[in-house]
């Protein structure tokens, strides 16, 4: 047997249709998670929420078995087919996501929200190890920052499209549409991506046949190897400081934009969306060809690069906030929104070198884990629970007053992430 045909990633061009499919399903991924901040104003009218129940909703709803079940899921994802974990895990939660459609309550959503958490669990650490199995270390960044493009273009169709489903039908046909479209594009996926040989491309020889394919190391081997080291929890916490702003914001913006600024749910959704693809855009391919760059002279550069963003964004974001027309606010958003983002490349290309190939998968889960719990789950209840409490003294603009508060999550961020470039090239694996 051929090299190339015992190691897909060894085939020219069939790696960029990988990353491709990825993307794609990422893309879903966020689609899926993103609908519900744009639907929730329509939702708590039919059901009656408050802001905080809301942000329960997207926030420890979704986080917590996705955050949980991503630490097995991936374990499994060292040792199985990851293109049929990833398969497996796009059906579930568009079927989720269908299932939302029908749900009559703050309980009925709550639990189908759960569902599409428990879906979404397989859809990211598994990815993150096929991407560091097709591409070469010098291009790792780079192609991890592509695969985040996912997030931008998720975020944005979801907040289009749900928006203008909503607005012309109901929120409830909304979240079928995704999910069907989901469903559809999973057997697309098993059929066209091939699992590459674990840690093939990081051989300078070459990739070894696939009887020497390195074994999966027990769980409690991976934990000894990742947690000891300081520059995962400055690295896992300093990313998850930024995602509970990041989340946070993502997920209420729909509704300051509509409390504050009086835009229509169409106005709304069409205004948020581009701000969100044009800013990530931009911010992912950045972070990732800053890191690529400056990361060969430097691994401190990978954590450099979003803690320096996050200091910039702060202002930006302020000065948003309080533009005084739709049109001046329009690119000091997409500053911050860019910003926000940046960090992906950079960061999840620095977690994956904290273990050896084998133990990626994992790694990245227990990563995940603590971003995710502590991003999404406190993110968007935060931001729900401080509107709820200043509402007595803001009236509708409680929301602004909440978002106002979240800024220091940046702050405490790079801080970390200034800590962590001092121990990255001491605990770095190549």
């Amino acid at each position: 047997m051929s090299e190339a045909a015992a190691n897909p990633a060894l085939k020219p061009g069939y790696r960029y249709v990988v990353l491709t499919l990825l993307i794609i399903v990422y893309t879903f991924n966020f689609l899926d998670r993103q609908i519900l901040g744009i639907l929730k104003d329509s939702i708590q009218v039919e059901l009656g929420l408050t802001d905080t129940q809301v942000g329960v909703m997207g926030g420890i709803a979704f986080a917590a078995l996705y955050s949980i079940l991503g630490i097995p899921i991936a374990w499994l994802a060292d040792r199985a087919s990851r293109s049929w974990i990833m398969t497996t895990a796009l059906t579930v939660w568009s079927g989720f996501t269908v299932a939302c459609g029908y749900a009559g309550s703050f309980w009925g959503l709550f639990l189908m929200r759960m569902g599409v958490g428990v879906g979404e669990a397989g859809g990211v650490a598994p990815a993150y190890s096929l991407i560091a199995d097709y591409f070469p270390p010098r291009q790792r960044a780079r192609a991890l920052a592509a695969f985040s493009f996912g997030i931008p273009v998720g975020m944005a169709l979801g907040i289009l499209l749900g928006g203008l489903i909503a607005a012309h039908v109901n929120w409830r046909t909304a979240f079928i549409v995704v999910g069907i479209a989901g469903l559809v594009i999973a057997p697309i996926f098993k059929l066209m991506v091939k699992d590459p040989v674990r840690g093939g491309l990081d051989r300078a020889e070459g990739a070894p046949p696939p009887e020497a394919r390195p074994k999966a190391p027990p769980f409690g081997q991976v934990v000894k190897t990742v947690l000891p080291k300081p520059s995962f929890w400055l690295l896992a916490f300093g990313a998850a400081s930024s995602s509970v702003c990041g989340y946070g914001v993502a997920f209420w913006l729909p509704t300051f934009f509509q409390r504050s600024l009086g835009l229509t749910l169409t106005e709304t959704s069409i205004y948020y969306s581009a701000i969100t693809l044009v800013g990530g855009v931009i911010g992912i391919f950045a972070g990732g060809f800053l890191a690529d760059r400056f990361g060969g002279r430097s691994k401190a550069a990978y954590p450099l690069v979003p803690a320096i963003a996050f200091l910039i964004a702060l202002p930006f974001f302020y000065l948003a906030l309080n533009a005084p027309s739709l049109t001046l606010a329009f690119p000091l958003f997409l500053v911050p929104t860019a910003l926000n983002l940046a960090w992906l490349g950079p960061i999840i290309t620095a977690v994956q070198h904290l273990a050896p190939a084998s133990m990626r998968s994992t790694a990245s889960a227990l990563f995940l884990l603590i971003n995710n719990l502590v991003g999404i789950a406190l993110g968007t209840y935060y931001f729900g629970f401080a509107s709820d409490l200043l509402r007595p003294q803001f009236g509708d603009e409680s929301i602004r007053w909440a978002i106002y508060s979240g800024g220091g999550f940046y702050l405490l961020a790079a801080a970390l992430l200034f800590a962590a470039s001092r121990t990255m090239k001491r605990d770095w694996v190549d």
